[in-house]
């Protein structure tokens, strides 16, 4: 049975991973704001760009699934 479900564990431990690096990505760039003294535009300004980040990996998983259900990729 593991065999059979092998790529699916694969790729669920591969999304965990991405999810457990942003999270530690934004505390590390959190931290470092904080310690400098960073005006809130500026704030607002890294944490965008961090989510676009992340937005970008949620966008290819969904169309890397929609593809596969619809047999082009």
């Amino acid at each position: 049975m593991l065999a059979e479900n092998l790529e699916l564990i694969e790729t669920i431990g591969l999304n965990l991973f991405f999810l457990i690096i942003f999270f530690f990505i934004g505390m590390s760039i959190h931290d470092v704001m904080k310690k400098n003294n960073v005006p809130k535009k500026g704030q607002f300004v890294v944490y965008f760009v961090l989510f676009l980040g992340c937005a970008g990996f949620i966008a290819k998983g969904i169309i890397q699934f929609v593809w596969e259900t619809r047999g082009i990729g």
